[in-house]
């Protein structure tokens, strides 16, 4: 059953979602941990960001999604260890041990996805599997800074399509799509490139 859409005016550009963002009080909390951090080019990306603008369209509360972790990215080429994630997921649940924190150093994971290294969070999340997932937010002092490589055309219009990257990664892209319940979820959403 489809329901009724929240009016998108207002929302439609890298700005727009930041002062979106700025008013969800849990975001900016989750945000302000991953600051303290004080890591260079560190951001909060993917879900926790697509869910809310996604749930504030449809009309539901922007709370995070049951079961959704909260993706901490960030590049440094310098000690792209697994062990230094762990670390920085030990000392971010140190301080909000009730979420669930996956951090992930993007300079080593371009080996998992088939790419050539990537140089920056901005040119590892462009090749992240949906142009609505490829966004990312960190908050300094009290504003929100988004990256959104793709824009965020389809991430307020509500459609679902591979990166470019991705469109040459089908058979992956449409596992992944499988796995979700993005349909009975947002039952608004547009499906493209299947």
């Amino acid at each position: 059953m489809r329901r009724r859409l929240i009016s998108l005016t207002g929302m439609k550009a890298l700005a727009d979602i930041a002062k979106f963002l700025e008013r969800q009080r849990h975001i900016v909390v989750l945000l302000t941990a991953v600051e303290e951090l004080g890591i260079d080019d560190c951001w909060v990306g993917a879900g926790l960001i697509r869910n809310a603008v996604w749930n504030h369209l449809h009309g539901f509360p922007t709370d995070p999604v049951p079961g959704s972790d909260v993706d901490v990215v960030y590049c440094d080429p310098s000690d792209a260890s697994l062990t230094r994630d762990l670390s920085i997921e030990a000392r971010l649940r140190a301080k909000n041990p009730q979420v669930p924190w996956s951090v992930h150093n993007q300079s080593r994971m371009h080996v998992r996805n088939g790419d050539p290294p990537y140089r920056s969070v901005f040119d590892a999340i462009r090749c992240w599997p949906e142009t609505a997932t490829a966004i990312a937010a960190r908050i300094e002092g009290s504003h929100v800074e988004v990256l959104a490589p793709h824009g965020v055309g389809d991430l307020v219009g509500l459609i679902v399509r591979p990166t470019p990257t991705f469109a040459s990664k089908m058979p992956a892209y449409q596992k992944r799509r499988g796995e979700k319940d993005w349909e009975q979820r947002w039952p608004n959403l547009r499906f493209v490139g299947k």
